[in-house]
């Protein structure tokens, strides 16, 4: 789980991220960062979620650690409830299906984001009994 100060940091730059429209906020500590615009699958309302990502070819994808919490991410249930949703990069809005990897392509993501997180989501990992999911984006 993450502290209440990582908490502020990540909610104040997903902040600048959506009100610059992208101008601000698209690496934080040299890690590269989209914006997932998703719709909460029990109140239907917009959602934003500011998330560290890697490349796979042409698609991104994320990873649903919740800094290792025991329950996923609520943008990771609204995504298996509606896997059409959108992502901005920088300044650039793609239309995306979301899925989970599996099987090697799950464990090649996994490893090309643990490196880029600098070893975080392997430290996720031992926190919760869970399989942290990793979620491919695929442009529509």
């Amino acid at each position: 789980m993450i502290s209440t100060m990582e908490r502020i940091g990540l909610t104040t730059h997903q902040w600048l991220y959506e009100k610059s429209d992208g101008r601000i906020g698209a690496s934080i500590g040299g890690r590269p960062m989209l914006l997932l615009r998703h719709v909460g699958r029990k109140t239907g309302e917009p959602r934003t979620s500011a998330l560290l990502y890697v490349r796979d070819g042409d698609n991104y994808a994320v990873i649903a650690s919740k800094g290792g919490d025991p329950k996923h991410p609520g943008w990771f249930h609204n995504l298996t409830a509606n896997p059409d949703v959108e992502i901005q990069v920088g300044r650039k809005r793609i239309p995306v299906r979301a899925r989970v990897a599996e099987g090697d392509e799950r464990a090649r993501i996994w490893a090309r984001a643990n490196e880029v997180n600098k070893g975080g989501y392997d430290g996720y990992q031992t926190r919760t009994d869970r399989k942290i999911p990793v979620v491919v984006l695929e442009a529509r």
